[in-house]
């Protein structure tokens, strides 16, 4: 557009130096010679108004111009202070974001059909996602994380009193009769102990026997009849649903947990337990072997395609979509915190937002500064040019016209 602006104007003048000579032959060349001097002294003056907005004219100091490169702090601050009462006002915003469904248009982005690209942002999404947690772990201290995350644990444990808990869980499982399975894996437990250990039962019941009936061979009797005996109760127990030890494990089952919930020592003395398993050392290093695991696990699985990790967080986003597209009131409280939060933004950082376009701009060098701004409005800037060029024409030819005519 600058070579087309300059062109008209040198077009203009080899019009006029070339029709100088020919206005006495004919009116008309009188005419055409206005246009072309007229149109020349508007180019020239539009060029050098245009030209003075961004650097001197011909490189000479003239005041008042190259205004831009001279004036870019007083710029900077009135973009700043504009951007500032006209965008980043709390009243401004509200009223902008009012009229604005964030959940519907978050929803719409993130169910839309493949043919619409839907499949391919949902991809984008959880991929940047994927990575992004990949690196993040990556980049932080394992082990200051590790522990962070250990002491977090521990905080909110600490905070929480376990024997009530317990205690109703207990009452819990007990009402629904969910207990009986714990009761039946604990009895199957005990008879595969006494099974791996019958030799150090038949040892015990020799030692403790009398000489004269380990002489008569009566403590393998003995032994015999006593693993008999504990695996055939263990075994009654097993199928008879209403033996008597269960009832009584029943029953310690019960006072413990009235006593979880309602005796002070017994919680006294949970919580003390509590607080020693949190302040062992051994927990610490199981932690951290356990998070150092969970670790590694979740790097691999984010940077694996072939996990299922990148599908799965693709069907919760379509689930998610979906629920911001179809319930309002969930549509209703997102857009009502994205408002707030918006304002929020606004009223608390809006200074510093406007601060840092002010000082951006300030620290720009003047060549800088010319070259963004004549980059993004010299197109326009050259059309004035060339209208000012044809403009001064007509003006120039209809002042011809009245002076020839008066």
């Amino acid at each position: 557009m600058r070579w087309t602006a300059t062109g008209m104007l040198a077009a203009m003048a080899v019009i006029f130096f070339t029709t100088h000579g020919l206005v006495g032959d004919h009116p008309a060349w009188g005419y055409v010679n206005a246009f072309a001097e007229a149109a020349m002294v508007g180019g020239l003056a539009d060029w050098f108004a245009v030209t003075a907005l961004f650097r001197h004219p011909l490189g000479l100091p003239i005041p008042h111009t190259a205004i831009i490169p001279q004036n870019k702090d007083r710029i900077a601050d009135t973009m700043a202070s504009f951007l500032r009462e006209n965008f980043l006002t709390p009243a401004v915003v509200a009223r902008r974001m009012a009229g604005m469904n964030v959940a519907r248009a978050i929803g719409d982005f993130l169910v839309a059909s493949p043919e619409r690209g839907g499949e391919d942002a949902r991809s984008r999404i959880t991929a940047g996602a994927a990575e992004l947690v990949a690196e993040l772990l990556e980049s932080l201290d394992p082990d200051r994380l590790g522990n962070q995350v250990r002491r977090g644990l521990a905080g909110q444990l600490a905070k929480i009193e376990v024997s009530p808990l317990a205690g109703r869980m207990i009452e819990s499982m007990m009402a629904g009769r969910r207990h009986q399975p714990v009761i039946d894996g604990l009895i199957r437990w005990a008879g595969l102990t006494l099974e791996d250990n019958e030799d150090t039962i038949r040892a015990i019941i020799h030692e403790r026997v009398s000489a004269v009936l380990r002489w008569a061979g009566l403590d393998k009797t003995i032994s015999a009849n006593v693993l008999d005996g504990l695996y055939k109760l263990l075994a009654e127990v097993l199928v008879d649903p209403d033996h008597p030890l269960r009832h009584k494990v029943e029953e310690g089952l019960t006072k413990l947990a009235q006593d979880l919930q309602h005796d002070p020592e017994t919680r006294g003395r949970v919580e003390e337990l509590k607080r020693e398993l949190l302040a062992n050392p051994a927990v610490a290093v199981w932690w951290m072997g356990v998070w150092e695991r969970l670790r590694r696990s979740l790097i691999r699985r984010a940077r694996d395609a072939e996990s299922g990790m990148g599908e799965e967080m693709r069907s919760a986003l379509a689930e998610l979509g979906a629920a911001l597209k179809q319930d309002e009131r969930l549509q209703l409280q997102i857009n009502r915190f994205a408002r707030r939060t918006a304002v929020g933004v606004a009223t608390r950082y809006g200074d510093q937002i406007v601060t840092l376009v002010s000082d951006t701009v300030k620290r720009w060098d003047a060549t800088t500064i010319t070259g963004r701004v004549e980059g993004a409005v010299g197109r326009d800037l050259q059309f004035i040019r060339i209208n000012g060029t044809l403009v001064g024409g007509l003006v120039g030819m209809t002042l011809h016209f009245i002076t020839t005519v008066m």
